[in-house]
């Protein structure tokens, strides 16, 4: 079950929304723990118990850690958590993977364990990780309670996509928490905006490149190439930055703060300004905990170089095992190099245009490797992208242009701030004209994504193999 179904939205939903607010305030979390088992098994139900044992992992070490002030042996239960939940991920992400490199370097027929991959374990193995670590740290204390620290662990609205939350971020709404009919307000309309920009945006835009993506990269137009790796841009921003509005405007309804995920990227006029707006909370994740127990930028260039490049391989393999993620993590790890050692400094002196273009263009080639099968498909599509194909443009292109003018249209305007800048200059949420125009706009683009789900079987998740 996604967000962006009818199930969800009509059923789902507003039945645990419901249930939820008249549950006495001990038992919200036990339910909230209830519903996201529920929620998960309903689409993964052979594999929910991975989830459960992750959950188990972390708790138990967390417990084991609490009662002892010897610091081996918190270091064992750390360790041992870490070691289990990457086990986990090794053994479902990675394991084809490895088995089919190690074939080929060594020549051997080991057979595929062509496990399937649990929804969302990349996210709620790092988000369950992140409580032992902090804890052994000393940031923050022992959740006494499983029910407490399941419901944080399996909590439905990021339990698949994210944002990856930190225990710490919500420790005490865990323990307290209210839902104020502004809460509400605003939830329901962050989640009805994320939803509209996944399925008005996202969707319509997404069809064009899954046309393109389709054909024979080898005849391919230049102009038809860099027309379909636009369109895939746009399309992974809003499927992905409109789920984590979807699950930050839930965690409001049920009272929780979850952390900004995307922040405008495409206005980036820099790779390292565009990861600080892209998937915030992974990016602080690695940040807190590879980046800077390596030492970060406070040692040697070349230590610090060594550091980015094991935070972007790392980034690439999160993503996916393949070599396409792999190469994809070492372009954008090598790009935040340079700019730390030299090119950020002239980029902020060139015109902003330029800086932009050079950003643009830099994503743009990252989102070739990161959504081709091959390395060998990626290299193709790049081919087509500079004249490869054998032309500029033929009649397919001028066709895909008039069918998908309005949609880049609407794509690049929502993109860019526009709308929140319009909002500032008026007064801001309070102003007369959001106030009446709120409520009418969210249920106008409910009713308009409603008419789409009804009426289109294109509906993917880009984030759902991740």
């Amino acid at each position: 079950m996604v967000f962006a179904s009818l199930e969800f939205l009509f059923y789902y939903l507003p039945a645990v929304l419901l249930v939820y607010l008249i549950t006495p305030k001990k038992l919200k979390n036990a339910l909230l723990f209830v519903s996201g088992v529920l929620f998960y098994s309903w689409g993964e139900p052979v594999y929910v118990w991975v989830m459960l044992v992750s959950t188990l992992i972390d708790y138990t070490a967390g417990r084991l850690m609490a009662r002892t002030e010897s610091r081996k042996k918190r270091f064992a239960c750390l360790i041992v958590s870490i070691v289990m939940n990457l086990g986990l991920l090794f053994v479902f992400k990675y394991s084809s993977f490895a088995v089919g490199v190690f074939n080929s370097v060594f020549g051997t027929g080991i057979p595929d364990p062509g496990l399937p991959l649990p929804i969302g374990i990349s996210f709620f193995t790092f988000q369950s990780m992140s409580y032992t670590i902090d804890l052994y740290r000393g940031k923050i204390s022992v959740q006494k309670s499983f029910v407490n620290f399941a419901a944080y662990v399996t909590c439905f609205p990021q339990i698949v996509a994210g944002p990856i939350v930190k225990y710490g971020d919500i420790a005490s709404e865990l323990e307290d928490r209210r839902v104020s009919v502004g809460d509400l307000s605003d939830g329901v309309t962050l989640f009805i905006t994320g939803l509209a920009k996944k399925v008005l945006l996202a969707n319509t835009i997404g069809e064009f490149w899954t046309e393109i993506k389709a054909l024979d990269y080898s005849t391919l137009p230049a102009l038809t190439a860099w027309i379909g790796i636009i369109a895939f841009g746009f399309q992974i921003y809003f499927d992905f930055s409109g789920y984590s509005d979807m699950a930050i405007g839930m965690g409001k309804m049920l009272g929780f703060n979850f952390p900004q995920n995307f922040n405008y990227p495409y206005m980036s006029k820099s790779v390292s300004e565009f990861w600080r707006r892209w998937h915030i909370t992974l990016g602080s994740w690695f940040k807190e905990y590879v980046y800077f127990p390596l030492g970060g930028s406070r040692c040697s260039k070349l230590k610090t170089v060594r550091n980015l490049l094991i935070v972007w391989l790392l980034t690439g393999l999160w993503h996916g095992a393949s070599f396409n993620f792999l190469l994809w993590g070492l372009w954008f790890g090598a790009l935040i190099v340079i700019e730390h050692l030299w090119l950020g400094r002239l980029l902020k002196k060139l015109p902003g245009a330029v800086s932009w273009l050079y950003t643009s263009s830099a994503v743009l080639f990252g989102w070739v490797l990161f959504d081709t099968a091959t390395l060998s498909d990626a290299w193709s599509y790049f081919a087509a992208m500079f004249g490869g194909g054998g032309s500029f443009a033929d009649y397919g292109t001028l066709a895909i242009i008039s069918e998908s003018a309005i949609s880049f249209a609407l794509c690049i305007f929502f993109a860019y701030d526009a709308v929140s800048n319009y909002i500032s200059r008026i007064g801001g949420d309070n102003s007369r004209v959001v106030v009446v125009l709120r409520p009418l706009v969210t249920c106008a683009l409910l009713i308009a994504c409603t008419s789409y789900l009804v009426n289109s079987g294109y509906n993917p998740f880009l984030y759902f193999n991740f």
